[in-house]
C-alpha cells in the first residue's frame, strides 16, 4: 500500500537508533529466559558457584596467602566477575543476529544494532549481579572497602569492551568456518579460565610464569584492577595500554570482517538454497 516517506534530520535519526538499540536490548536480556528477574538470578548463581569453586581450591592448595592483604571476597570478585564478564560478552556478541537473520527483514534494523544490543545486554546483565552479590555482601557479612571504585569500574568496562571486540571477530569469522570457529570459541574460554590470571597477582609472578600470562589482555586488566580495588597494590608487571591497543586491533579486524562478509552473505553463500 501507499505511504508516506518523511526525511529525517541528523538528531531525529539518532533518536532512533537509540530507541532501537534499547528495544533490541531488552529482546537480548529476556533471550536467555523469558522472565528477566529469572535469568538475572541464574546468572548471579553462576557467578556464585565459581566464586565458591575458587574459594575451596585456594584453601586447598593453600593460596590464599598469596592473595593481597585486604578483603579476601574482594579479591576473588576482581577476578571472577571481570572473567565473567569479558567471556559472557564474548559469548553474547558471537551470538549476535547476523544479516540473514529474521530480524533483518525489518527495515531499521541493521547487524550493528545487534551487535551494540547484544553487548549492552551482557554489560547489564553482569553489572546488575555484581551489584547484588556485593550488596548482599555488604549488607550480611562484612562493610566493603574499596581503594578506588571509579577504577575498578573503568577495568570492568575494558574487560566488557576487549570480549565485545573478540567476539565481533568471531562473528565475522563465523559464516566463513562455523565449526572451526566453534571450537576455537570454546578454547578462548578454557584457556582464559586458566591465563586470565584470578589466581595469581601479577607481582607474585617470575620471569618465566610471566611469559604464560602477560599475553593475555584479560590478565593486565585483571591485575591493573586489583591495583584500584586494593591501597597496598600496585600492578608493576601489566599495563592499561596493551589490552586497549589490542582491543582497538580486534574491533578494526571484526568490522572490516563483518562489512565484508554482510556484503557476500546474500550474494553467494545462500546462492540455490
Amino acid at each position: 500500500m501507499f505511504r508516506v516517506e518523511t526525511r529525517q534530520n541528523g538528531f531525529q535519526a539518532a533518536l532512533r537508533t537509540v530507541d532501537l538499540i534499547y528495544h533490541n536490548t531488552v529482546r537480548a536480556v529476556r533471550r536467555g529466559h523469558s522472565n528477566a528477574v529469572i535469568g538475572l538470578l541464574m546468572n548471579i548463581f553462576q557467578m556464585l558457584v565459581m566464586i565458591a569453586v575458587f574459594y575451596a581450591l585456594f584453601q586447598i592448595m593453600g593460596m590464599r596467602g598469596a592473595a593481597i592483604r585486604g578483603d579476601y571476597f574482594v579479591y576473588l570478585m576482581t577476578g571472577i566477575f571481570t572473567f565473567m564478564t569479558n567471556v559472557k560478552t564474548m559469548g553474547a556478541v558471537a551470538g549476535a543476529e547476523g544479516p540473514t537473520s529474521a530480524m533483518m527483514l525489518h527495515a531499521p534494523m541493521t547487524t550493528a544494532i545487534a551487535i551494540t544490543s547484544a553487548a549492552l545486554a551482557a554489560l547489564y546483565t553482569q553489572i546488575l549481579s555484581l551489584v547484588a552479590i556485593l550488596g548482599i555482601y555488604h549488607l550480611a557479612v562484612t562493610p566493603i572497602e574499596i581503594y578506588d571504585p571509579i577504577g575498578v569500574m573503568a577495568m570492568i568496562i575494558l574487560a566488557w569492551f576487549s570480549g565485545a571486540c573478540v567476539g565481533l571477530v568471531v562473528l565475522a569469522a563465523k559464516p566463513w568456518a562455523p565449526g572451526v570457529v566453534g571450537i576455537a570459541t570454546t578454547i578462548y574460554s578454557r584457556v582464559n579460565l586458566i591465563f586470565s590470571g584470578k589466581m595469581f597477582v601479577g607481582n607474585a609472578l617470575g620471569y618465566t610464569m610471566l611469559k604464560f600470562f602477560d599475553w593475555n589482555p584479560l590478565f593486565h586488566i585483571i591485575d591493573q584492577g586489583r591495583g584500584y580495588a586494593f591501597i597496598d597494590y600496585y600492578p608493576h608487571n601489566s599495563s592499561i595500554a596493551y589490552p586497549v591497543y589490542v582491543s582497538l586491533a580486534l574491533l578494526m579486524l571484526g568490522l572490516m570482517g563483518e562489512f565484508y562478509g554482510r556484503r557476500h552473505v546474500s550474494l553467494s553463500w545462500f546462492a540455490g538454497k
